[in-house]
């Protein structure tokens, strides 16, 4: 077989299916929302209504927020097409697989290692941050040396408690799905109250007067803030990477993902219009919007209970993106793109306990021992490319006799939306600065390097 006919070789659905039986199933769409929401609602709610209404769009955020659910829904929508046809883990890597051949598969893994691992490590850093302070408010006092990266200049040396919380997350997860969805959704419990609860008291501070103006940067600042905005809803993709493990996957997939959009989408907007309501949006431009505003209506008893939430929301978020890692990574050496070890499940737990632990350790290191100020752009031009593939996709896998979707749910306005994702998609992937295009570059090449190294020649849909 010629190098070019392997890297557009077609992996069948019927494989995966068989293959994938070694997993339990046993979500439902509850625990889908929940896993949903878990990676979509994290600090972000608490900072960016405030800080993007402050410097780009005034009080109507709210309408920013509207437009980039827009943007998100028409790629949620074939994500959840996807999900229904194609149930089987690995997300966007196995779709891309099965529609568009090997190697488009392989790259839209390695894009996904970006949106995961990076967001994992990136957010353990905060976590920790965070908790530190927040126990120092009961006079514990941690040393400074472990609380951040490496930095001798600077006096750190490792982030000990985002290693830690990593750590725990993974012991969670090698326990089984049933056992870490219950922890996840006590977690998401505690987070959507604490933020219903700052939306019950904040609406009785609101002022009318503070929407004067209600467009203060005009209809560009508006598209501005959708554009920054957009990025507080990725993670909803994270539902369809357990479609292996979900009880009737063609009616439950779609309802978690589109779920999990409308929740997040009313809970942002919620949160924008009391905050700018509260307080003048020229005041919101603070590393902490959410406290603030309870400060400055002399609610201060809240700001613990804001810094709870902002607990539970991150390590949500990291529950989430860990467990689509490990599944992305499971699915990976499941084909032999990657050493197979990471493809077996354990007997006992029903998990793929070795894709968790090496998924952990690359999490920890980077969280312990990296700064990762300048790499988290590349999260999103990670997820921008998987949602551009999976928007054309939806084209291909109409067009495929040999995958039922009978009962599934289906892109309305077929082809036209898709079309239209994808061209959204790729205006939002424009909008990212030239150094994260060149920082991607270098990534997709070293990916490159190892398929053309390592995978192509263990591949076991080229082997067979």
């Amino acid at each position: 077989m010629g190098l070019m006919a392997k890297m557009l070789r077609k992996e069948s659905l019927e494989r995966y299916l068989q293959q994938d039986q070694r997993l339990a199933k046993t979500l439902t769409a509850k625990d889908l929302i929940a896993l949903g929401v878990g990676a979509v609602i994290g600090t972000g709610i608490f900072i960016l209504p405030g800080t993007i209404a402050a410097l780009h769009s005034g009080p109507a955020i709210t309408i920013s927020f509207m437009i980039a659910a827009v943007v998100c829904a028409v790629a949620a929508m074939c994500y959840a097409e996807f999900s229904s046809a194609l149930p089987v883990a690995g997300s966007a890597y196995s779709y891309g697989n099965i529609i568009f051949g090997e190697l488009i598969g392989w790259l839209l893994g390695w894009a996904l290692f970006l949106e995961y691992m990076l967001s994992v490590a990136a957010v353990s850093t905060g976590w920790s941050a965070y908790f530190v302070s927040f126990i120092e408010g009961f006079g514990i006092h941690i040393p400074h040396a472990i609380t951040g990266p490496f930095d001798p200049a600077h006096g750190t040396y490792v982030n000990l408690f985002a290693m830690l919380v990593v750590g725990l997350i993974a012991t969670l997860l090698m326990r089984g799905t049933r056992s870490s969805t219950r922890i996840n959704n006590i977690m998401v419990l505690i987070k959507l109250g604490v933020v219903l609860l700052f939306i019950g008291v904040g609406i009785f501070y609101v002022k009318p007067t503070n929407w004067q103006p209600f467009m203060p940067f005009g209809v560009s600042g508006i598209f501005k803030g959708a554009s920054l905005v957009f990025f507080a809803y990725l993670g909803f993709d994270c539902v369809s990477a357990s479609a292996a493990e979900v009880k009737n996957p063609q009616k439950n997939l779609p309802i978690g993902i589109i779920g999990t959009l409308i929740i997040c989408t009313l809970l942002y907007i919620l949160v924008a219009f009391v905050l700018t309501g509260m307080v003048s949006y020229r005041e919101l431009d603070v590393a902490n919007p959410v406290t603030f505003a309870l400060q400055v209506v002399h609610q201060n008893w809240f700001a613990g209970l804001i810094s709870l939430g902002a607990l539970a929301g991150m390590f949500t978020m990291m529950l989430t993106m860990t467990y689509s890692s490990s599944r992305l990574i499971y699915s990976i050496g499941r084909d032999g793109l990657l050493p197979k070890a990471l493809g077996k499940v354990t007997a006992k737990h029903q998990t793929p306990t070795n894709s968790i632990k090496i998924v952990t350790i690359v999490i920890m290191i980077l969280g312990g021992f990296v700064s990762l100020d300048q790499l988290t752009n590349l999260v999103n031009i990670g997820t921008l490319v998987a949602f551009f593939w999976m928007s054309i996709g939806v084209i291909p896998l109409r067009k495929r006799k040999d995958i039922p979707n009978k009962n599934g749910f289906k892109v309305p306005f077929y082809p036209v939306l898709p079309l239209i994702s994808g061209a959204l998609c790729l205006l939002m992937m424009f909008e990212l600065p030239k150094v994260t295009w060149i920082a991607a570059a270098i990534w997709f090449v070293i990916g490159l390097v190892v398929y053309f190294t390592y995978g192509i020649f263990n591949s076991r849909l080229n082997n067979d």
